[in-house]
């Protein structure tokens, strides 16, 4: 049970991952004022983390399905139940952000054809705005994510501490277990032997009192045979 709430939790790590990388690229997305193959590249990017995320949350169905205890089955599906919100959520977010980055990129491109240098220098100014922004948007992204990890990463060492300790634990169990089946074993050993030295005992008791009783009658006989 140990190991399945590790790889759980590993599960539920790699699901806010790839929710916080997704939510970072929509927002890349958004702010692209191009060219076309750029933003061509990072739906790419969005595309397969959306790919990697389903499959964790599949990975984390299964596992919640496998579950043995009712209440911690229903809890993980309900976590996953949230994820696949949050995950259709991130689909339209990214849809949006598609249809609004297209139209400012046609925008620009109608100006560009209209007013020609002046349009230039315009499209720099806001590529130079964009970018300054999109970079101030990203580095707070990985710090949240980073901050996110490090509380993931301290759980899974507590976990694993757990884990630790409880295998200690079934050593030690262990180890007892074993010293007293010694215990047990040398118990029955000496019980066997007591109970075979009283089978002879009994036995030279037996003799005894044959050899006893047949020198009385000896000794009788004798006795009589003289008396006649």
């Amino acid at each position: 049970m140990a190991s399945s709430d590790v790889h759980v939790r590993i599960c539920e790590q790699e699901i806010i991952k790839y929710d916080l990388e997704i939510k970072a690229l929509v927002q890349d997305v958004n702010e692209c004022i191009g060219p076309h193959v750029k933003l061509t590249e990072l739906n790419a990017k969005v595309k397969a983390k959306f790919n990697n995320l389903r499959l964790r949350i599949q990975d984390l169905d299964q596992m919640g399905r496998e579950q043995d205890k009712e209440s911690d089955k229903l809890a993980l599906l309900s976590e996953v139940d949230r994820h696949r919100k949050q995950m259709v959520s991130n689909q339209t977010a990214w849809r949006k952000a598609n249809l609004a980055s297209k139209l400012s990129l046609d925008n620009l491109e109608k100006e560009s054809l209209l007013y020609g240098g002046d349009n230039e220098f315009r499209h720099r100014k806001v590529t130079k705005e964009g970018l300054a922004q999109s970079s101030s948007d990203i580095t707070e992204s990985l710090m949240s994510i980073s901050r996110m990890m490090s509380q993931q990463v301290t759980q899974s060492e507590e976990t694993m501490t757990t884990l630790a300790t409880s295998s200690q634990a079934v050593l030690e169990t262990n180890d007892e277990f074993k010293a007293m089946t010694g215990t047990i074993q040398l118990g029955r050993k000496l019980i066997t032997k007591y109970n075979r030295r009283e089978l002879t005992d009994k036995l030279l008791i037996f003799l005894a009192l044959a050899l006893f009783l047949a020198t009385v009658f000896y000794i009788l006989k004798k006795r009589f045979f003289f008396f006649l």
